[in-house]
């Protein structure tokens, strides 16, 4: 990592920190920034950097959702079990989920993971605890460890900030270490891969496991942010939304799913105002960005400092 990349993340993380001090934009409105930016990261492993498109990854931040909002609910567990556990069943149903998706290839590993994925979203609406169409609302953010009440704002996005910094931690660990390397030689020529004697279902099954377990942690934490858990999470409109979020900000590029996630919150936040036409406007400042940047925002703000260089 070079210098000048080390000082982005710094003064980025600095900003972060006194976020809670200006009075311009809601607290509430940058952890769902957080929260959906830690998801598109967790996709962007599995696609930018293990090459594998999935059309199913609401799944996983719909189960850890559910779950999360289940256990503070009813059963009155502490939120960081209540997150422990969601991401776990998240992890354990990325396992299921993805040791059937990698037996196939292209397009047919994006619909078999579809496949299921709506599978998922029958038994969210099908089963007495997810409260069907009106979802599990009122969820108590509790108190954290026994001692932080997270019910205040300020204290929730610190909370939020910290847990976001550990996935993106992870995520950049994760890339730049011999595993990652394997993950990108699977992407760029799986067959010579394989020719390396290297085990490339493994380490699919593996990267598609983590990339499910951190969706699941995005998941909790919005649930705890909204205090809800809905349909929506598990519905495939949010597996189209990481995507659009990744292509974005750069496929493939550690900051691009973190830019690209808050250009799309951010829109539907600002745009919400001219109701149903805010879906054709973000369509077409998609179609826009697409077009103008082909390797997304961040990537083609990396290329061009390459090619100056």
């Amino acid at each position: 990592m070079s210098l000048n990349v080390k000082w982005v993340y710094a003064v980025l993380v600095l900003l972060s920190l006194i976020f809670p001090f200006q009075e311009f934009i809601y607290l509430v409105f940058a952890m769902k920034v957080l929260c959906f930016a830690l998801f598109a990261c967790a996709f962007n492993l599995l696609l930018g950097f293990t090459g594998l498109l999935s059309f199913g990854h609401a799944a996983f931040f719909g189960t850890s959702a559910y779950i999360t909002a289940y256990l503070c609910k009813e059963i009155g567990l502490s939120p960081e079990l209540a997150i422990l556990l969601g991401v776990l069943s998240s992890a354990v149903l990325g396992f299921l989920i993805g040791s059937l998706a990698i037996r196939r290839q292209g397009i047919y590993f994006a619909m078999v993971t579809l496949a299921l994925s709506q599978m998922v979203y029958f038994l969210a609406v099908q089963l007495p605890f997810t409260g069907g169409e009106d979802g599990i609302q009122g969820v108590p953010r509790g108190m954290l460890f026994g001692f932080i009440d997270l019910k205040n704002d300020v204290t929730m996005y610190y909370f939020v900030l910290a847990v976001f910094l550990g996935g993106f931690a992870l995520i950049l660990r994760t890339v730049h270490s011999p595993f990652g390397q394997v993950l990108k030689a699977i992407r760029e020529n799986e067959p010579r891969a394989i020719s390396l004697g290297y085990n490339v279902d493994r380490f699919k099954l593996i990267s598609f496991v983590l990339s499910a377990a951190l969706a699941g942690l995005a998941g909790s934490l919005k649930t705890l942010v909204f205090q809800l858990a809905t349909l929506t999470d598990v519905h495939w409109h949010m597996s189209g939304e990481v995507v659009l979020m990744t292509l974005l900000g750069g496929v493939g590029t550690i900051l691009g799913p973190v830019l690209g996630a808050s250009i799309v919150v951010g829109l539907q936040n600002y745009l919400a105002n001219i109701g149903s036409w805010s879906t054709i406007a973000t369509g077409f400042i998609f179609v826009v960005c697409v077009l103008a940047f082909r390797r997304g925002v961040v990537g083609e703000i990396a290329h061009f400092f390459k090619s100056k260089s």
